[in-house]
């Protein structure tokens, strides 16, 4: 089915082939040998895989020393993350467990046993993931709970709270994916395999994560709203309607859109660190790492750009477009390539081209 939807896209169709057919997946994301593995540790992938299949992905291709590290610190986060989302944890008892979840990971036997989220298996099973994470070399533990103690107390701040201002959204972001990127960041430097200054420049790793975050958020609008959370910042849909759910009105579509570009500019801003960012890059593992999520992302927001659909389905970025995408997310000429590319597709519907000047020759 996938061919079939890129035939009209000559450039996808190949990608997909290649990707299928031609050994294209195993240069992006070789096998892992899991024989070699713990039976914790196959299990811990298994989780990764069955959480997120696209992140599961990427994380797999990183050297060998990282890939365990940043696969038991995705599944610390997931776990912390569907503890958040789970509305039928009271509110006092979910800020007591988000506030003291770090320190379960020192902790053999912790699980909780009562979620009835989607992802609730990483709670179910959280003594695999702690002990895994326990044999992990101190460095990597110190970063990883380190972030999930900030992560934990900064998300009891919005659990009652909506985002209200521009600053807020930032601040919420920051939590939830900024926080990420520093520990990934740290992560990279405790390795040995990037430089100090990559762990140590917390504001370029915060807008890696915030250009992510920003990007799912304005997309999941629909999803979002259908649950009952609202992560779109009052500031903004305020100078456009009444109520944010009144964006899924044909009503009210002139002015769901005038938002959803307001949206889509703000988080583009956060594109020329990226590349700053990832200039300074070394490691192939970890750039490809690094570099895929933020090429899906600025494709995303290209997509998303003026498109009514955002409230009315669900809004993706086709297979083959993907495939291609990650395929040539390898080196820093092709990443401002494709950022250049995707920023024009929105500045030709805006008509602001500066933005991509400074995107496409602000690096060098």
């Amino acid at each position: 089915m996938d061919l079939f939807k890129s035939v009209a896209h000559p450039s996808e169709f190949w990608a997909l082939v290649k990707f299928k057919f031609g050994g294209g997946r195993d240069v992006v994301m070789p096998k892992i040998d899991y024989a070699s593995l713990s039976s914790d540790m196959r299990r811990c992938y298994e989780l990764l895989n069955q959480t997120s299949r696209s992140f599961a992905a990427v994380i797999q291709a990183l050297d060998d020393e990282l890939r365990p590290a940043i696969s038991i610190f995705y599944l610390v986060l997931r776990a912390l993350d569907t503890v958040e989302d789970d509305m039928t944890i009271p509110v006092g008892e979910k800020v007591s467990m988000l506030r003291e979840f770090h320190t379960h990971l020192y902790q053999e036997d912790w699980k909780y046993s009562e979620s009835n989220e989607t992802d609730r298996a990483v709670l179910l099973e959280f003594p695999t993931i702690s002990s895994e994470f326990r044999k992990l070399k101190p460095a990597f533990q110190e970063v990883i709970a380190d972030i999930a103690e900030k992560m934990g107390s900064g998300m009891t701040v919005f659990l009652e709270e909506r985002v209200n201002t521009m600053a807020e959204w930032d601040e919420y972001c920051h939590y939830v994916a900024g926080l990420v990127g520093i520990g990934l960041s740290r992560l990279f430097t405790a390795s040995g395999l990037e430089d100090d200054e990559v762990g140590r420049d917390h504001q370029l790793a915060n807008s890696m994560g915030l250009f992510l975050q920003k990007t799912n958020i304005i997309r999941d609008y629909l999803e979002d709203g259908s649950e009952g959370r609202e992560f779109w910042p009052q500031e903004a849909w305020s100078r456009f309607t009444h109520e944010l759910k009144d964006f899924r009105s044909p009503d009210h579509r002139t002015q769901a859109l005038q938002c959803l570009n307001l949206l889509i500019t703000n988080a583009l801003q956060h594109a020329v660190d990226v590349l700053q960012y990832m200039s300074r890059i070394q490691n192939q593992s970890v750039f490809n790492f690094c570099a895929i999520p933020q090429t899906m992302a600025i494709a995303t927001l290209a997509l998303c750009y003026n498109n009514p659909s955002v409230f009315t389905r669900v809004v993706k970025i086709r297979r083959g477009q993907a495939v291609a995408l990650m395929m040539q997310s390898t080196d820093m000429n092709n990443l401002r390539a494709i950022m250049a590319r995707f920023a024009e597709e929105v500045c030709g519907v805006c008509g602001v081209c500066m933005w991509v000047q400074r995107v496409y020759v602000g690096w060098p």
